[in-house]
């Protein structure tokens, strides 16, 4: 359970910065996302989680 929370602290932290340093960034990449048809998002959500599923693998084996 510690992991999970520590995991999820660290997306926050790195979303926060983001946010922090290039609103404008995100607020351009929100809009590119509503204009990208679901199964895009949907495919690209699907890789990523595969991808990070992968190296949590690697690091914890």
């Amino acid at each position: 359970m510690n992991d999970l929370v520590t995991a999820l602290g660290l997306v926050l932290v790195l979303e926060g910065v983001l946010y922090a340093l290039v609103p404008g960034g995100m607020k351009s990449i929100m809009r590119s996302a509503l204009e990208t048809s679901d199964r895009t998002l949907r495919t690209t959500g699907l890789i990523v989680a595969v991808i990070g599923l992968f190296l949590v693998w690697i690091i914890r084996g």
